[in-house]
């Protein structure tokens, strides 16, 4: 054995190698001699948070940025807290690794064999294990030494290359033994196409690119989870082809280019986009997912749509399987299919109505007011509500700077979130976030965490009183007639701006168009804390995009 390293360390050196620079948890005696030990010496930061489920969307927005994040927590009382982030990950494919402090083997076969309870026992050593396995690609109990370095490796290369959550049980008698030291530097696995459906379906998207007139590329999220961003701007660039994106996928490449024509999600799009996708006559969907928030009363054309996703290609009644993204796109890139002549649609110039300092705050109004504060160097997080359509029109130059968990669209999310995306980005970024009344209410101690690390995002909460998200979902009529909303999305009102008092961060409440501009003002020159703008506007005020379903 060699001296040295311990199971508490190995884990440790094997996130720093992988690029971790920070970690999230919650403080707990199963776990707290590792963080104390051996996380604190090292050049990973911990940061304290202040609820385990914040913790987990802090740790799924630093990952999106930084390629992996992770969090700690301890057995039972502060896991299962836990699973609606682990959850979110798994489903949106974000590189999370959940560290669970366990107890001992000797109070687990105490409890097991004599009944003897250890606090946070439910039912034995099988209970969070169960839990996250349904929703992790790896779990593991590190409760031997010797096997804890294949363990760990293994952990996390099902992690970095799934792209998807692992759960690791590090018991609190292993932190200390000894292990071998880590051998080389973990690397993604090998990604496999089988060789006859990937010709095939190179082959069926070519002859469809050369013959059709009016191509149209949709890029999904895969693109960013893969780090196909370079490859997919290659494609585009050599067919010449305009491109379109999902909501969850909105500004993987700068929507300043070019061929970039808008963000396609059903009938929540622009115009221009929904006319453009009707008029192309083939459209290859890379790494998009279809869920229905990003169709939105509106089907694809299966016929004319090749979907080349979750190592598959779809079209029309041809199925390729084993099919990797990035194999499909060297290969279609390799046949130097030639580029398209054609004038490419021109964007809409954008127009915003005429608003005066005094006039009241509208949904839309505040989306066409706040466009003027974002640029290359913001990055932009939309919660679920119905901050999805008005930020679904925004501009959004920088590549990279957007973050929406609308696939899994857990309210909440984003405010939290935010904590992460502040220590994973460039310094000389800004974190904005459009969340709804309802879901900052879940989530609101993000402010505290932040304020303590001195993370500066600016948080839009708009003000409604209302779910109005849910209530659309429900019956969207009653934006539009005088009808009472249902007794359930009715919300207990609150003085979010006050609620930098409370953290010790700022805050504003606005309601008229003057305000808004004192408070982005202020907020943008605050580099010190958190910022939170309460904004009010009227609770039958939604966004244009979605008065379709009110109709």
């Amino acid at each position: 054995m060699s001296e040295g390293c311990t199971v508490g360390r190995y884990l440790v050196d094997r996130l720093r190698q992988l690029g971790l620079g920070h970690l999230f948890s919650i403080a707990g005696d199963y776990s707290i001699e590792w963080l104390n030990r051996y996380v604190t010496p090292s050049s990973i930061e911990i940061i304290e948070e202040v609820n385990e489920v914040n913790a987990g969307y802090a740790a799924d927005g630093y990952a999106r940025l930084k390629g992996i994040g992770a969090l700690c927590v301890t057995y039972s009382a502060g896991a299962l807290c836990a699973v609606n982030a682990v959850a979110g990950a798994y489903v949106e494919k974000v590189p999370l690794v959940l560290i669970n402090g366990t107890p001992s083997i000797k109070k687990t076969l105490t409890f097991e064999q004599t009944g003897f309870s250890a606090h946070h026992f439910i039912s034995g050593r099988e209970t969070d294990m169960q839990s996250f396995e349904h929703i992790t690609v790896a779990t593991v109990r590190v409760d031997n030494p010797d096997l804890a370095p294949a363990l760990i490796d293994y952990a996390l290369t099902q992690c970095i290359t799934e792209r998807r959550p692992i759960y690791i049980e590090l018991l609190q008698d292993m932190v200390d033994l000894e292990c071998e030291p880590p051998r080389g530097v973990l690397k993604p696995a090998r990604i496999l196409s089988d060789k006859t459906s990937l010709e095939q379906s190179v082959a069926q998207i070519c002859a469809k690119l050369e013959s059709a007139e009016n191509p149209l590329i949709w890029l999904g999220v895969e693109i960013d989870r893969f780090g196909l961003q370079d490859k997919a701007m290659s494609l585009i660039q050599q067919l010449n082809v305009p491109f379109v994106t999902e909501l969850l996928s909105k500004a993987v490449l700068s929507e300043d280019d070019a061929l970039f024509a808008g963000v396609l999600d059903g009938q929540a799009s622009s115009t221009a986009v929904t006319e453009l996708a009707a008029a192309s006559d083939f459209v290859l969907a890379l790494g998009v997912w279809l869920t229905d928030i990003n169709s939105l009363g509106w089907d694809p054309d299966y016929d004319k749509t090749a979907f080349a996703s979750f190592d598959a290609v779809k079209f029309g009644t041809y199925f390729g399987g084993q099919v990797a993204l990035e194999h499909l796109i060297d290969g279609i890139l390799a046949e130097k299919v030639a580029p398209k002549v054609r004038k490419l649609p021109e964007k809409p110039a954008r127009s915003a109505r005429t608003v005066g300092s005094s006039d009241v705050i509208t949904y839309q109004g505040f989306y066409n007011f706040v466009q003027q504060y974002i640029d290359r160097k913001t990055i932009v997080s939309a919660d679920a509500s119905m901050n999805y359509f008005g930020s679904l029109l925004l501009d959004v130059p920088g590549p990279g700077g957007f973050v929406v968990q609308s696939s899994y669209s857990s309210i909440g999310y984003s405010a939290a979130a935010a904590t992460g995306i502040c220590l994973a980005k460039k310094p000389d970024q800004r974190a904005m976030v459009f969340t709804g009344d309802g879901g900052f209410q879940m989530t609101a101690q993000c402010l505290s965490t932040q304020t303590r690390f001195k993370l500066n995002p600016i948080i839009f909460v708009i003000d409604n009183g209302v779910y109005a998200v849910e209530q659309w979902l429900a019956d969207a009529s009653v934006f539009h007639a005088d009808k009472p909303f249902y007794k359930p999305c009715i919300l207990h009102r609150w003085n979010y701006s006050l609620l930098s008092e409370v953290f010790g961060c700022r805050g504003w409440e606005v309601g008229t168009y003057g305000e808004l501009g004192d408070a982005v003002t202020g907020a943008l020159k605050n580099a010190s804390s958190p910022s939170i703008i309460q904004v009010r506007v009227p609770d039958k005020s939604i966004p244009d995009n979605a008065k379709w379903k009110a109709q």
